[in-house]
């Protein structure tokens, strides 16, 4: 393969080498099911998708597990203050995560695995910690991680155990180090009976890292290709999942593939902000595709500004997008969808390849996806019909890699309606085309000239040939 990927664990781009040829594994953070998904949520989701999706356009056979952890103290607490079971509490929220998802063309997971479904193979890790040296039991059936016992503790993050914070007033008194984080957590009075499971070393529920080592080992076995999430996981969630696997023997992630974040009109989202977004308040004051492009569009390692500019740049530009397609389906035909999908890296536009091999660089590889429609355009004025079938063609594999093909059966009905408007207009410009035609065959230059200028206000761009008017929409070309 010619990908590279930029590795967090040795801050470079390297370049990206399956385990096994051909095949690719990985392991993707998911939601903690406390609450409502946010934009940041998808903005996650998204990322990774143009990710998995690139790879299987170049023939890997992609396995992504995404977790879901259904059990943690939020949960319990937030699901006490409602009243409601913590695991009914915990299911409905991940019902809208995975609506949230499908809403913007997230491809599902491999598989996606529960917390709550894999506790024999924590207990069997944490078990594998003890007998190894690196985990202890604490008061009451707590089990802790001894991040003394691992030399390479930090390693992800580059952060050394002695500048790391050391016990305050508030740690637990049965640790030996203020830095041991836990693995296993003894039952409390007043938690429900059924957030507890039995375990060797007392009643209890999991440590929030542990299930994450013990999922990706369990799917993906003990080495794997790429470990994703957040840039806010770093620290300390995926340097524990490394020191825990480790210490256990496991290769774990042979790379380490971070996003960043997302901000809400230049500030990060925060509900004491008064900008914390939903999915459900996003989607429902924008078009799902729209949001995706604004998400799908800016580099996965940098921060994604959401506002009403980059909203409105983004639908701008996929009223361009599905504009020209439409066009062109109609001029020509579509291009069916199996043969969009056929469509292997090596066949795309080579800027466009190389752009998305170099770190997914897809605001690179959106400017040739406006080079294409460009030319697409051009050839439609043309009458040049089979350049303007392979700039759909083109246009539209370019577009899927991203999530975005128009034609898709997540978009189309977006984009049919988008067609039935871009109808609508047609017939009317056309119609003022013709009265203006009429007026220059009359000689009557003055109603000429004003129709050509109501027609340029509103965004319409006439160009006079020997051939008759031909229009396009402004910035279309």
């Amino acid at each position: 393969m010619s990908l590279r990927l930029y590795d967090s664990a040795t801050r470079s781009v390297r370049d990206f080498s399956p385990l096994v040829p051909g095949r690719v594994g990985i392991y993707l953070c998911g939601a903690t099911v406390q609450g409502a998904p946010h934009v940041g949520h998808l903005r996650s989701a998204v990322a990774f998708d143009v990710l998995v999706r690139w790879l299987r356009r170049g023939g890997q056979d992609v396995t992504l597990i995404r977790n879901v952890t259904d059990i943690d103290d939020k949960i319990l607490d937030r699901s006490a203050e409602a009243g409601a079971p913590w695991w009914a509490w915990a299911y409905r929220f991940e019902r809208e995560f995975a609506d949230a998802y499908d809403a913007v063309g997230v491809l599902p997971p491999t598989y996606e695995p529960r917390a709550t479904g894999h506790v024999p193979e924590m207990v069997a890790l944490m078990e594998r910690l003890v007998e190894r040296g690196h985990a202890y039991v604490g008061q009451g059936g707590n089990v802790y991680f001894d991040v003394r016992s691992l030399p390479t503790y930090g390693s992800l993050t580059r952060q050394s155990l002695d500048h790391l914070t050391g016990p305050g007033e508030d740690v637990e008194p049965d640790k030996r180090d203020g830095r041991d984080f836990a693995l296993w957590k003894a039952a409390k009075p007043g938690e429900p009976a059924t957030a507890t499971w039995t375990t060797p070393y007392g009643p209890g529920r999991p440590g929030w890292h542990l299930e994450c080592s013990a999922m990706a080992q369990r799917y993906l076995g003990d080495t794997f290709d790429i470990h994703g999430g957040g840039l806010d996981l770093r620290f300390p969630h995926h340097e524990n999942e490394q020191a825990q696997s480790h210490a256990a023997g496991y290769g774990f992630a042979r790379y380490w593939v971070h996003h960043g974040l997302l901000t809400v009109n230049g500030e990060k989202m925060s509900k004491s902000l008064g900008n914390f977004v939903t999915a459900a308040d996003a989607l429902a004051q924008t078009d799902a595709v729209v949001l995706r492009l604004a998400l799908a569009t800016v580099h996965y390692r940098a921060t994604v500004e959401l506002s009403e500019a980059t909203l409105a740049e983004a639908r701008t530009t996929w009223e361009r997008l599905s504009g020209f397609v439409v066009r062109a389906a109609e001029r020509v035909g579509e291009v069916p969808a199996d043969e969009v999908a056929a469509i292997e890296p090596d066949d795309l536009p080579p800027a466009f390849t190389a752009a998305l091999d170099d770190d997914l660089n897809v605001s690179v590889a959106l400017a040739v996806v406006h080079e294409h429609l460009r030319a697409g355009n051009t050839a439609l004025a043309d009458g040049d019909d089979d350049g303007a079938r392979q700039a759909q063609r083109l246009v539209r594999a370019m577009l899927d890699v991203l999530g975005l093909d128009p034609l898709s059966g997540q978009w189309r009905s977006v984009t049919t309606s988008a067609g039935a408007e871009q109808t609508a207009l047609d017939t009317l410009v056309r119609a003022a085309l013709t009265e203006r035609a009429d007026a220059r065959a009359a000689k009557d230059w003055a109603r000429a000239d004003a129709l050509r200028e109501r027609l340029t206000a509103a965004g319409v761009v006439v160009e006079d040939s020997l051939d008759g008017a031909r229009w396009t929409l402004k910035g279309t070309r």
